[in-house]
């Protein structure tokens, strides 16, 4: 009888351990203090350019790809015209979003294959953007949470990492490194 609890609770902490190796938890706290603080409209006010990958929940790098984007200021917040090129894998060539700063200081965005809207708190030199999708993948489509960070490094250069979760189970990473351009 000892060995069984003993065995199962080995079972029980590689699941744990398993399960906790699926999911990523970033917390904006740790943020709010770090500078410099991360404006969005700001940073995309003008050209931008983003080069990235997605990984596999293997680690494989299913989509390479560049991003320009064209942001223009509005009264309430940016709007976004990115346009894709892919060197590895495939997906959307342009999307465009419109991203609203709401009185309470958070951010609602809208875009085309996004369902719904697109919640975004800043953090100083942080911020995070929620939201839903449906995501093509071959001939199949999945509905995705994307949790989308952002940091800054200076008023010109930011990296982006997206975890895209099924279930709650991080099924993919995406990196971004974004630059402002002249």
């Amino acid at each position: 009888m000892k060995k069984i609890i003993i065995m199962l609770g080995a079972g029980i902490l590689v699941c744990a351990g398993v399960l906790s190796g699926c999911s990523v938890s970033v917390d904006g706290a740790d943020y709010e203090d770090i500078r410099p603080v991360f404006n969005l409209e700001r940073f995309f006010d003008g050209k931008v350019t983003a080069w990235g990958i997605v990984q596999n929940r293997s680690g494989e790098v299913v989509q390479r790809f560049i991003v320009d984007i064209e942001g223009k200021r509005t009264n309430t917040g940016v709007m976004l015209d990115e346009t894709f090129t892919y060197g590895v894998g495939e997906g959307p060539s342009s999307r465009t979003w419109v991203i609203e700063k709401q009185s309470d200081g958070t951010y609602a965005g809208r875009a085309g294959d996004i369902k719904g809207e697109a919640l975004g708190t800043s953090f100083g030199n942080a911020f995070n953007f929620h939201y839903q999708m449906d995501l093509p993948v071959g001939d199949s489509e999945y509905e995705v949470t994307f949790d989308d960070w952002f940091w800054a490094f200076d008023d010109t250069a930011m990296m982006n990492r997206s975890y895209i979760r099924k279930f709650g189970v991080v099924m993919a990473e995406v990196t971004i490194f974004m630059q402002k351009q002249p």
